[in-house]
């Protein structure tokens, strides 16, 4: 397994995507699409680096269920090692409803099943420690969030972390977080899980987490931060006492409202750039790219692209 480059450790969900005309807080409203298709954060992500040919592995757990067992395929299709991928007995696979209007709002539920029950038996350090990174997202359960802390601890300097934490985590404050940040060598955050996580803007968060120990914080702006000068920024990243605004190629891309699982593309792309050792904003920009290729179908995978064709002219 030495020839593994990066492995992921998160949830497995199966997301049932449904496009809606409106999100409401009380009332009703039309669906007007739903999909159902292999999901969780760190999954789309290790699945996105599989397409541009990055040789990956996985580490989770699903049910004993047709749910887990398409979940198992997706991976295979493109290449990802599952050997470390545990089936739980009379268990469900995770289930996350997410909800999508035609605002690009969202709203996302999770049903954790068969993530709340890997444990520390189910890790292979061995497995883990041959690789050169490690991408983490989020779990629902505590126990899983401390297995990740215990791992990060264990792991060798040779082995980098990356690290995703989502709402799910960025709700439990940066002091919990620590612990996991100290580790961290890229941090991936939205600007709202940056204000979450610290209580401050997302330039200022960012620079309290390299603080803590991040090395490169990335920081992705969904649609674009649009500026005085007209220029649009899509990523902010911080590295050291350096600074990057990453400007927005949205013009030559169809604009789509339902944006799930955009961030985890943008993590492939900016994974795979710092995999060939691009500079940080080639990094950020190929993110970008593979994100919009995300975001031309609906769902996290469906749009992602293979290596051959971002090359194509």
């Amino acid at each position: 397994m030495s020839s593994i480059e990066v492995i992921g450790i998160g949830a497995i969900n199966t997301d049932c995507l449904c496009q809606v005309e409106e999100i409401v807080t009380d009332g009703e409203t039309i669906i007007d699409h739903i999909k159902t298709a292999p999901g969780g954060s760190a999954a789309n992500t290790i699945y996105g680096l599989a397409k541009l040919g990055v040789k990956t592995g996985f580490i989770g757990a699903i049910g004993d269920d047709e749910k887990g067992r398409a979940s198992i395929q997706a991976f295979e299709t493109v290449g990802v090692d599952t050997s470390q991928i545990r089936i739980k007995e009379r268990e469900k696979t995770g289930y996350a409803l997410c909800l999508s209007d035609k605002l690009g709002r969202r709203s996302i539920y999770v049903l954790p099943g068969a993530n709340n029950l890997l444990d520390w038996q189910d890790i292979d350090l061995n497995y883990v420690n041959k690789a050169k990174m490690v991408h983490l997202s989020s779990f629902v359960d505590d126990r899983q969030f401390n297995i990740q802390i215990e791992l990060a601890e264990k792991l060798p300097s040779s082995v980098k972390i990356s690290f995703a934490p989502g709402m799910l985590y960025a709700i439990k404050g940066i002091k919990t977080l620590s612990p996991l940040l100290t580790k961290t060598h890229i941090l991936f955050i939205n600007r709202e899980e940056m204000e979450q996580l610290t209580g401050k803007d997302f330039t200022t968060g960012a620079k309290e987490c390299l603080k803590l120990g991040c090395q490169i914080v990335v920081v992705t702006l969904g649609r674009g931060l649009a500026l005085e000068s007209g220029r649009a920024f899509t990523s902010y990243i911080c590295h050291g006492e350096k600074e990057y605004e990453i400007e927005s190629q949205k013009q030559i891309w169809e604009t789509h409202p339902e944006a799930t699982g955009a961030g985890d593309a943008f993590a492939a792309g900016f994974l795979f750039g710092f995999l060939k050792k691009k500079n940080l904003e080639q990094c950020a920009q190929l993110g970008d790219i593979i994100a919009h290729y995300a975001l031309s179908k609906t769902g996290a995978r469906e749009g992602l692209p293979t290596l051959s064709k971002i090359h194509r002219p």
